[in-house]
């Protein structure tokens, strides 16, 4: 199997790729989600009247803890050194659209980091309004660009 898969090793098994000999790059990786919420819900996180403080701001630096995160939750990511993490929820008419810019000078790109901001941000989003929104649904976590220079 060597060769065919960069992540299992010849026993087929899960194999940390080894990234020692590629050169240290910028990195940059952007990702966004989106949350649909109720209107209702929509009104309590605008005026800022959540039980559980404000949502957005919450949301942000679950985002960037989360991206910090990353190589203890998913098991073949390299711990990276982020150099930028900057987590965006934005409130909407139908929800909130969070977007994570993820930065690093590596040997591996970030872009899990940024997937994991999103994804953890969202998740909060969810926790702080489960208690007054039963029909919450996120969607659309991608990855928009990532680059190397």
């Amino acid at each position: 199997m060597t060769g065919k898969f960069s992540h299992i090793d010849e026993k087929g098994k899960a194999n940390m790729v080894d990234v020692g000999d590629k050169p240290m790059q910028v990195r940059t990786a952007i990702a966004r989600g989106f949350i649909r919420l109720q209107p209702e819900t929509v009104k309590l996180i605008r005026e800022n009247e959540m039980k559980k403080g404000d949502v957005l701001t919450v949301a942000e630096i679950a985002g960037i803890q989360a991206a910090k995160k990353t190589a203890d939750l998913i098991p073949l990511c390299h711990p990276l050194q982020i150099t930028k993490a900057d987590v965006k929820a934005v409130l909407e008419e139908h929800g909130v659209v969070v977007t994570a810019t993820l930065k690093c000078i590596g040997q591996t790109g970030i872009e899990m980091e940024a997937l994991t901001g999103v994804s953890v941000a969202l998740l909060t989003v969810y926790d702080m309004c489960k208690a007054v929104d039963k029909k919450m649904v996120i969607e659309h976590v991608s990855l928009l660009e990532k680059t190397k220079e």
